[in-house]
């Protein structure tokens, strides 16, 4: 007996059909598709991980609009999207020093410079200088110490000592004096005044009108300008008596023919000087003109100083002079050995 029965195909299963939603712009799905969730959260995250990069980006760029440093940031995120925020970036230090600033010369330079007070049987002047050595030499103006028969200085931390004349030279408008029984004082450091350039950032120190240890800032305006001055603090033994130790007067100053600032009387010299726009006033005499590296570079010594024929004088216009200090070194020796004294 036949079995005509055939047997019949089994019908097989439809697989499931399963697709990621599109990359814009989104094109509409196939109709009748299955879809499985199993992949649906990947699109999501994709597009976030890409949008958080972008935002990455856009606050780098524009942060490098402040600041050129952020522009490595930049560069590093749109080269490779998949570097993480723990990547290492190359930087440089930044000094908190304060040497090439006002603030930073004074604090270094200010312990070095002191105030003079030099008295005689006329009167009374004041004026600044410089310590160049530990033990006490300063070199000052001679003017501010011409004639004195005693020599007081007072030391930024406001110690005072007595103080003797080494040697003067009243040519070059400068004088050595050494303080009695001090030690371990802080020198100052004497530049090279020949590698000066106009506009060069100056700091004065001194203690004009007897403010002591002020800082005024400036430039250097010019180099060697011819200066004359009188040989004497005001001109004494003039006739003009105690007049010429008045701070106000103790400043004589002849330029272009005229005279500033007090009788130059007949013993005058002249000299090369900086001429800077450094506030200078009368006590500025012998303190210290100092670049930015805190060095001295000048002794400050006149300035320019209109006078009304009543006597009485103006405050500083912005013109001010000092003796180079290499004719300070250059004059040093001959200082020590009493000079012209």
């Amino acid at each position: 007996m036949t079995d005509d029965t055939q047997p019949q195909p089994q019908p097989q299963p439809q697989p499931q059909q399963s697709y990621y939603p599109p990359r814009p712009p989104y094109e509409p799905y196939p109709p009748h598709a299955t879809y499985t969730q199993a992949q649906a959260p990947a699109p999501t995250a994709h597009r976030r991980a890409r949008r958080g990069v972008g935002l990455m980006a856009a606050v780098a760029i524009a942060a490098a609009a402040v600041g050129g440093g952020t522009a490595t940031l930049v560069e590093r995120w749109t080269a490779d999207a998949s570097t993480t925020a723990s990547g290492a970036v190359s930087g440089t230090n930044v000094s908190a020093s304060s040497k090439g600033t006002v603030a930073g010369v004074a604090q270094a330079v200010s312990p070095s410079i002191v105030e003079i007070s030099a008295s005689s049987n006329s009167g009374k002047s004041t004026g600044s200088g410089v310590i160049i050595t530990s033990d006490g030499e300063i070199v000052t103006n001679n003017h501010v110490i011409s004639g004195a028969s005693q020599i007081s200085v007072q030391l930024s931390d406001g110690k005072s000592y007595d103080a003797k004349v080494v040697g003067t030279d009243p040519d070059k408008d400068l004088a050595l004096i050494k303080l009695e029984g001090a030690s371990g004082l802080k020198a100052a450091t004497l530049g090279d005044s020949s590698k000066v350039r106009v506009g060069d950032e100056v700091v004065a120190i001194g203690s004009p009108e007897g403010l002591t240890g002020t800082v005024t800032s400036g430039i250097v305006s010019a180099l060697d300008r011819d200066v004359t001055v009188a040989k004497e603090d005001g001109g004494r033994g003039d006739g003009q008596g105690q007049q010429q130790y008045d701070p106000r007067q103790g400043w004589p100053f002849e330029f272009g023919g005229q005279q500033f600032n007090g009788d130059t009387g007949s013993s005058k010299t002249t000299y090369k000087a900086l001429q800077t726009d450094a506030s200078l006033n009368p006590g500025n005499s012998g303190g210290a003109l100092i670049n930015m590296n805190g060095e001295i570079i000048g002794i400050n010594s006149a300035m320019y100083s209109p006078s009304s024929s009543t006597g009485s004088t103006a405050g500083s216009v912005g013109l001010g002079f000092a003796i180079p200090v290499n004719t300070v070194k250059a004059d040093l020796d001959a200082l020590r050995s009493g000079g012209d004294s």
